[in-house]
């Protein structure tokens, strides 16, 4: 597996060997070994989610808080992705910067997204099925997120925002400064 570390300390983009022929393809999507080598520590996944989105839509940005808060291992099973993870951890070099990258069913790339970042993503394909193992289990308490189109983060999601799709909680989701004044 190569892997890229980001400009974000802790954020890993992942690449898995893969070996094709006539039939197809085989890879690894995921080795605890393999993965806490790269870290230097090994996450403990307890939770897998998936979702199925259309082109255009926005999911994010979205975090837990506190104690509830989440690593994770992202990828995608079918079509295409902006993957985006904002650094907010309160002490960080790198706080209120981000990275984006394309995750596809063809490129095979995973990003690890460690624990104290937002994350989102756009639907770039005619839909996107998209799979994510979390180190801690969801708690509707701990739900934090900053509004995808925050000025102050200016993320490019590579769709044009009159055909954005969003959640009414995406919507109404708080400024990156809102959340900045709680993380203090």
């Amino acid at each position: 597996m190569k892997y890229t570390e980001t400009k974000l300390s802790g954020c890993f983009i992942l690449e898995p060997a893969v070996f094709e022929d006539d039939r197809g393809y085989f890879f690894e999507s995921y080795n605890e070994n393999k993965l806490a080598a790269i870290l230097g520590h090994n996450p403990h996944f307890v939770q897998d989610n998936q979702s199925k989105s259309q082109f255009a839509v926005v999911r994010g940005l979205h975090m837990q808080a506190g104690e509830h808060a989440q690593a994770k291992l992202v990828r995608v099973l079918e079509g295409r992705v902006l993957d985006v993870a904002v650094d907010v951890r309160p002490n960080s070099p790198t706080y209120g910067q981000h990275v984006a990258v394309e995750l596809s069913s063809d490129n095979k790339k995973q990003m690890f997204i460690p624990r104290g970042f937002l994350h989102g993503f756009s639907v770039l394909s005619e839909q996107a099925v998209f799979s994510y193992k979390c180190d801690n289990n969801y708690s509707k308490e701990a739900e934090d997120g900053v509004h995808p189109l925050d000025a102050e983060l200016a993320i490019d999601w590579q769709i044009p925002v009159d055909q954005m799709i969003l959640s009414e909680k995406d919507k109404e989701a708080q400024s990156f400064a809102a959340l900045s004044d709680k993380l203090k």
